[in-house]
């Protein structure tokens, strides 16, 4: 019977293979199954001693050949083994490296999202003879062994949100948060919160969390890796990916199929190869920390010595981001750099930092990020424009530190103190001016109202219909007015719209319908020019250009010809303007680049604009013209746009500034599920849409069809994603009304 069960185990081993290497020929597969097979004819005839001795071979057998097969892994063969059935999820992790646990949030099926595992965990030391239990938050994506109700480890919003709170709650209770990430994506669903939006607001808010986070990474796929995976060290098990899209994405985006074809092995091989998502890849181009090793061909539930490695690696990462901003760490700083990782948990640390140490972690975590991806684009500026635009920066700190700060502080409470003296005095003159005049008759008023005078009452109220320009300001008309033809309205069906003659549309109706209201699409130089008042901005980091870090291939070429197309160097285009009297920092993502793609260059040039607008203590506006989200071809190098651009803006809106984001066309992917969907004040032009995955997207990830409308501006409004949705005729003086009333205390004109 003994026996029997080696057999089963030996077979499930070989199935387990065949599923890896995707049942291709390979003369070491085809030895196994062989050997295997011979083995059971001749069971029944061999003695006991014999099976035994021929069964013990077989085994050895098997771990050799395993061992070969491990040297042959492709980076696709390594995505079948994190999605295989037998790898090791969350709960073989809490059994096995975690000393004790209480799971929070839902039991299984019984979950807001049973994709998303929360569990508060003990990890039990002894110093000495004293035994310490150190808690920690444990968060992961949770997919079980081919359970069906967690969704594969893709999470929908509520799954991401829960995760959020709970992190709130080791933020509270000052205890280390240790995340998992186990999946391919995040849902791409829209129901409230919108994974987009709740994406956006778990990266914004972990870029303050100021305890320690440790992540560790196996199955890394783009957003919904990004949703709790902002953290002081970044672990990856060696069998692990990371990457900006699933292979099979990457190659159904390549292949440009219609929905219905299937794109072939090759490709997606090949897409994954290019796309450098292995755990080596990731640990050379700086974007993990270290590599933890797996047995051959990928951990599994019953791979005991892997989790013992893992829990070493966990604490001693966890050391690592404590002992950083502690204070009294010498000896045990040089223990952990010297020692191997067999020896993590011998270096004991608790694991609760002072005020002063959260601070600490918050900031070098910033750092760190900030630091990534300086090497995936291509800055053209000279040595001296570099150092000249590096003293310029720290000139602006200390002029807006002097001049809004220092005197503005005592500028404003002699202001705030004079304005009190004179309200007491108005009252005490009102109230003797009464006591004199009682009994008095009073006297007629004039109705009479000076015509200074209404103006000043009347000012506010003056609106125009349509878009208003000074004369001799610059303006842009669009080469569509040249076209002697009609269009007509998508509308026109319901609302009967009639024709448009194309110079009275995309001229004096600024490309709107002039009965539904329906907005017609605008190029991104309409609004530069006559909202943003561009020809007479200042263009910053022109010279930055977005490149083919990963050489993927062809990718050259493409970007030759987005560059020769639209005369651009990258999708983002950074300027400073003036707006009605305020100075303003702008960034445009422009669709006809790379349909508006963000990759290193984009986020560098997000990153600078919003420390200029910091320094200059400006305001910050991001018209998005239009998005495809992050750029595939650069792969990790783009997905890590998210948090960095993320945490910069978060040090931005914080220092008290007004961050603006307004989306026209159609704006999806990692750019709003990060940086865009974190602001406060988020508008949409009418007609746009806004959400995480495109239409096409959705129904091939998920089998279900959408609506229409499903990612409309006024969807996004309804769900709370947006907060407005403008008349693109109304643009410019809905900006000026936002700088005016919107925003934080640090300002220049506040």
């Amino acid at each position: 019977m003994k026996i029997d069960k080696r057999i089963d185990a030996l077979a499930e081993r070989l199935t387990y293979i065949k599923d890896i290497f995707g049942n291709l020929e390979n003369a070491n597969i085809t030895m196994l199954s062989s050997e295997l097979g011979e083995f059971r004819e001749l069971g029944s005839t061999l003695s006991s001693d014999d099976a035994a001795r021929r069964l013990i071979r077989l085994e050895d057998l098997f771990s050799f050949l395993e061992s070969k097969l491990e040297k042959e892994l492709t980076p696709m063969d390594r995505v079948r083994i994190v999605r295989h059935p037998q790898r090791i999820c969350l709960t073989d992790i809490l059994e096995n490296v975690y000393d004790n646990y209480t799971e929070l949030g839902g039991l299984g099926e019984f979950s807001i999202d049973p994709a998303m595992l929360i569990a508060q965990a003990y990890i039990t030391r002894r110093v000495g003879q004293k035994v310490i239990h150190q808690p920690v938050m444990v968060i992961g994506q949770e997919k079980g062994h081919g359970q069906e109700f967690r969704n594969g480890g893709s999470v929908k919003p509520w799954g991401n949100a829960k995760a959020l709170h709970y992190m709130k709650v080791a933020q509270a209770e000052g205890i280390p948060i240790h995340t998992y990430i186990f999946t391919p994506g995040s849902y791409p669903v829209e129901d409230y919160p919108g994974a987009a939006q709740q994406i956006a607001k778990n990266i914004y808010e972990m870029g303050q969390i100021d305890v320690p986070v440790i992540a560790v990474i196996s199955e890394g796929g783009s957003g919904g890796a990004e949703a709790i995976g902002l953290a002081d060290r970044r672990l990856m098990l060696s069998h692990g990916y990371y990457s900006v899209i699933s292979p099979e994405g990457a190659a159904a985006i390549e292949a440009n199929f219609k929905s219905g074809r299937r794109v072939s092995d090759e490709l997606i091989a090949g897409c994954a190869k290019r796309l450098k998502i292995t755990a080596e890849d990731n640990l050379r181009m700086g974007y993990i920390d270290r590599i933890i090793q797996e047995p051959d061909l990928g951990a599994k539930p019953n791979s005991y010595d892997f989790f013992r490695n893992l829990r070493s690696e966990i604490i001693r990462a966890t050391n690592e981001a404590c002992i950083s901003v502690k204070g009294l760490k010498l000896f045990r700083a040089m223990a952990l750099n010297q020692k191997g990782v067999e020896d993590g948990e011998d270096v004991f640390m608790r694991w609760a930092l002072s005020s002063r140490a959260r601070k600490r972690l918050v900031e070098k975590r910033y750092e760190k990020f900030r630091s990534l991806s300086s090497d995936a684009y291509m800055d053209n500026r000279s040595i001296f424009l570099k150092l000249g635009s590096a003293a310029q920066g720290a000139a602006w700190s200390t002029k807006s530190w002097v001049l809004y700060n220092l005197v503005g502080c005592a500028v404003r409470a002699a202001k705030m103190g004079m304005e009190e003296i004179q309200a007491e005095a108005h009252l005490v003159k009102e109230r003797t001016a009464r006591m004199l005049k009682k009994g008095k008759p009073a006297k007629p008023v004039n109705s009479k109202i000076s015509n200074e005078t209404r103006n000043k009452l009347f000012c506010l109220s003056k609106s125009d219909s349509g878009p208003c320009f000074e004369e001799g300001r610059w303006k842009y008309s669009s080469p569509m007015i040249s076209e002697d033809r009609t269009y007509t309205c998508p509308n026109s069906a319901t609302e009967g719209c009639l024709d448009l003659w194309g110079p009275d549309l995309f001229g004096d109706f600024g490309g709107v319908c002039s009965n539904c209201g329906h907005h017609f699409r605008m190029e991104y130089q309409w609004y530069l020019y006559n909202v943003f008042n561009y020809a007479e901005g200042f263009e910053f980091n022109s010279g930055i250009e977005a490149a083919n870090p990963l050489d993927y291939e062809g990718f050259d070429l493409k970007l030759e010809e987005a560059r020769k197309k639209t005369g651009l160097r990258s999708s983002c285009i950074t300027f400073e303007t003036r707006l009605n009297d305020i100075n303003v920092v702008v960034v445009c993502l422009a669709a006809s680049f790379r349909g508006g793609s963000v990759g290193a260059a984009e986020g560098e040039k997000i990153i600078r604009a919003a420390e200029r607008a910091q320094r200059k203590q400006l305001p910050l506006i991001a018209y998005v013209h239009g998005t495809a989200g992050i750029r595939i071809q650069e792969g990790t190098n783009g997905v890590l746009q998210m948090p960095r651009c993320t945490m910069a803006l978060r040090r931005y809106v914080d220092s008290g500034g007004l961050y603006l984001v307004i989306y026209d066309t159609n704006s999806y992917g990692g750019s709003v599920a990060s940086f865009l969907g974190c602001s406060p004040y988020q508008f949409g032009i009418r007609s746009s849409n806004i959400g995480f995955a495109g239409p096409r997207v959705i129904t091939e990830t998920t089998g279900t069809a959408i609506p229409p409308n499903y990612h409309s501006a006024w969807n996004a409004l309804s769900r709370g994603h947006i907060q407005g949705i403008w008349d693109r005729r109304e643009m410019a003086k809905n900006i000026q009304q936002s700088l005016m009333t919107m925003g934080g205390r640090n300002l220049y004109y506040r």
